[in-house]
């Protein structure tokens, strides 16, 4: 099930102020959850998907529909963020609906999201071999662009 804060009369262009895209098994129960919490206290509508995608399953529309009716998308890029394609097709949707997209590095370099190295290097092969490159060039594309973005270099944070 979805979590989202109470509404704001500020954005009434937007169902959500808000999209939080971040790999559940890294950020979920700190970072992330914090954040949420920050943003709703503050009275900020914000999309927070509570539901753990299992392998195979399919991104529900409801996601898709969060980001187009939100008006900034924050992806939280940790470590493992790339091995979910989940997360990279989020990523791939922000850019696509043209969102303005802030991210936060959790514990990653921005130059390596940039060029797909460190630990994002294996996880793209490993797409590129299951999905062929043309699917994967896509997301690498979101990857370089979201890194050129000015956004928050969160490193040696652990709970917030």
């Amino acid at each position: 099930m979805a979590m989202a804060s109470p509404s704001s009369s500020s954005s009434p262009r937007w169902e959500f102020k808000v999209f939080l895209s971040f790999r559940g098994e890294d950020t979920r129960s700190r970072f992330t959850s914090h954040l949420y919490q920050a943003l709703d206290l503050k009275g900020i509508h914000t999309f927070m998907d509570e539901e753990e995608l299992r392998l195979g399953e399919k991104i529900g529309e409801n996601l898709w529909r969060a980001i187009e009716r939100s008006g900034i998308c924050i992806p939280i890029l940790s470590e493992n963020y790339a091995e979910s394609r989940w997360c990279l097709m989020e990523l791939a949707m922000m850019f696509r609906c043209k969102k303005k997209v802030i991210p936060v590095f959790y514990h990653v370099v921005p130059s390596d999201v940039r060029h797909q190295k460190g630990p994002f290097e294996k996880a793209f092969r490993d797409h590129e071999s299951r999905f062929g490159k043309e699917k994967v060039q896509e997301w690498r594309e979101s990857f370089r662009n979201v890194a050129e973005l000015k956004g928050y270099d969160l490193k040696n944070i652990d709970n917030g």
